[in-house]
């Protein structure tokens, strides 16, 4: 366990502020919602918060219930956790010993190497497509994941879209991997970013999973639903794998809180189509003025772009740091001359490029 690197998270805007003794500082660097939480959900929060004294609903049985409705499922088929890293946790807990394998590719979510890390087990890495790929720079690469699963892979793991490059796979290459992939090894189809996925082709996961009982889905409420600080996420499964995830995750692994606001957000059908409208035009404006600075911004499905600097990052990270503006440096991914940055409103992204600009005026 000692050989585990926690997982670092974004600087929190506090801690920004106290270090560098400024005010007004901005956080675009942990892919939240940059319009908070929708309205319903503030409400169902504050009623909620008379109950919090009692422990919550184990089984988090009405916010299954509506997922259900909303995904056309039985509820058997879902299981909460903790944001959906808790349930990616669960699945390695769940199905990964040692001498067992885990495949992921190159440029992948952190949490897939440390959850199959803490099991023991193998990790085999798919090379991730070039950088100078026409369509999906540093995507992940079908061809090279199947080449990867053997007769000892449990997991296949793909974040669709992927964090941090912002690149996905559509219908047919998703399905294309389903087909070769034997059903021993569960395919694990993280999509945390679903719900900001604007471009054509983007698979329908959950109706294929009558077709395919080794697919797993996960996703959560902490990205365009703007409850990050809740810890509320869910895998939708077969109902035999989501009963061996119940056995082993922890009974009041999701708070009343949390159950309350991811309720009411679900009907807040209006909210979403702003966040979407508002992301979509905040990735044109953050792509077209990254590109006019001389940098190479990279197609992103979700809400938040991966910059290709063309020199090394920390140096630009340190001074947005010093203007009060906090982005991902990507380094811990191998990827040392890129930065994430997190679409925010059109006024923060404006100060984004502002700060750069400046800082390129200078270097000239």
């Amino acid at each position: 366990m000692r050989q585990i690197s926690p997982y670092q998270p974004g600087k929190p805007v506090e801690e920004l502020e106290r270090e560098y003794g400024i005010a007004d500082a901005i956080k675009l660097a942990s892919n939240e919602n940059p319009l908070g939480p929708p309205p319903a959900a503030l409400a169902a929060i504050r009623n909620a918060a008379a109950s919090v004294a009692l422990y919550p609903d184990g089984s988090g049985h009405y916010l299954r219930q509506a997922l259900a409705r909303e995904l056309g499922l039985a509820a058997e088929q879902l299981v909460l956790g903790n944001g959906s890293n808790d349930v990616l946790v669960l699945l390695a807990e769940a199905f990964l010993t040692p001498g067992d394998e885990a495949v992921y590719s190159e440029y992948a979510f952190l949490v897939y190497p440390l959850a199959v890390q803490a099991t023991g087990a193998r990790a085999r890495v798919a090379p991730a497509l070039p950088a100078e790929h026409p369509e999906q720079p540093l995507g992940h690469d079908p061809e090279a994941l199947a080449d990867c699963v053997s007769d000892k892979t449990r997991l296949l793991f793909i974040a669709n879209p992927n964090n941090p490059t912002g690149s996905w796979l559509d219908a047919a290459a998703l399905q294309g991997l389903l087909d070769c992939v034997p059903e021993t090894t569960l395919v694990v189809v993280d999509e945390a970013y679903a719900e900001y996925v604007a471009q054509p082709g983007y698979p329908p996961s959950v109706d294929w999973l009558e077709r395919y009982p080794n697919l797993v889905i996960t996703r959560t409420f902490s990205k365009a639903y703007g409850l990050a600080g809740l810890r509320i996420g869910y895998a939708i499964a077969g109902a035999e794998v989501c009963e061996l995830l119940n056995r082993i995750r922890q009974p009041f692994n999701t708070s009343t809180v949390a159950q309350a606001a991811a309720l009411a957000a679900l009907g807040e059908r209006a909210f979403l189509r702003r966040s979407r409208e508002l992301n979509a035009a905040g990735l044109r404006q953050l792509g077209e003025g990254l590109a006019e600075l001389g940098f190479r911004p990279l197609p992103s499905a979700g809400n938040f772009l991966l910059v290709d600097l063309g020199e090394p990052a920390l140096p630009w990270y340190e001074a947005l740091l010093r203007d009060g503006i906090i982005v991902r440096p990507v380094g811990n991914y191998g990827l040392p001359n890129h930065l994430r940055i997190t679409v925010g409103l059109p006024d923060q992204n404006e100060r984004l490029l502002a700060s750069l600009a400046a800082r390129r005026r200078r270097a000239r």
